[in-house]
């Protein structure tokens, strides 16, 4: 199975990672990867770029070194309404939105609360795909949120950084094997993420790949597999949001 498409990495505007997009461009073209994310973090997390970065991201050239460039971010959850730190604004124009938790930037809470602020955030019509469910800061009910993906369509992360053995998070292989169980059983779609926070990480999912072939998701729930996929998925997101009135709600204003 191929994997071309990295949509999940970070670039030294993310304040805690180490490449340019000019380097990770570079190293996923090395690596055969046709489509690369550039989701630097929302602006509540600590060291992230202001949300004039975001509206300035059509300075970028569409392609680097044969890799297509999708300007994005990982935004970040902040409350247990499954609020994100960009204003409606910004979400309209970026090309990728990837949604995660991360406890520099939500209070944590109950396993409830925990799991209804990320399947609230699912529910966002301006989310394209939720990330890393498997980290162990925050417990939730995963087989729910499995079943609530397949439901909504909306993409859930198998994150490689979770289970990379440079980057070891606890419990987090453990979490991430129910979570991939429960995806294999509900048949969600699915995505492969690097989470790359340095040039040599773009386009490594060795572990991910691995956990999927033990898991027992099946290669068509996964988007990786080629940059069309991926492209006709977002491109069926963004024709779903012709009722910004629905959207409203999700709006959070920063000062």
């Amino acid at each position: 199975m191929e994997l071309l498409v990295d949509l999940h990495t970070h670039t030294t505007a993310s304040g805690h990672a180490y490449s340019t997009i000019t380097e990770n461009a570079l190293a996923a073209s090395r690596r055969g990867i046709k489509l690369l994310g550039m989701t630097d973090h929302g602006p509540s997390m600590p060291g992230a770029p202001p949300l004039y970065h975001f509206d300035n991201l059509s300075v970028l050239p569409e392609e680097l070194y044969g890799v297509r460039i999708l300007p994005g971010v990982e935004a970040n959850i902040i409350n247990f309404e499954g609020e994100l730190d960009m204003p409606l604004t910004y979400l309209r124009q970026l090309k990728l939105i990837l949604v995660g938790l991360h406890p520099v930037c939500y209070p944590g809470g109950t396993c409830e609360e925990n799991t209804q602020a990320y399947i609230k955030a699912m529910e966002n019509p301006y989310t394209d795909m939720m990330v890393h469910p498997g980290r162990p800061d925050f417990s939730m009910d995963l087989e729910r949120i499995a079943y609530v993906s397949a439901e909504l369509n909306i993409p859930v992360e198998i994150n490689n950084s979770s289970l990379s053995t440079i980057r070891e998070k606890g419990k987090a292989k453990e979490n991430c094997r129910s979570m991939a169980r429960y995806m294999a059983k509900y048949h969600g779609p699915v995505i492969l993420g690097s989470d790359a926070h340095f040039w040599d990480r773009v386009g490594e999912f060795s572990e991910a790949r691995e956990l999927i072939l033990e898991t027992g998701i099946s290669e068509d729930q996964i988007l990786n597999t080629s940059p069309e996929r991926v492209l006709d998925y977002l491109s069926t997101r963004r024709k779903r949001r012709s009722d910004l009135n629905t959207a409203s709600k999700y709006q959070l204003s920063i000062a």
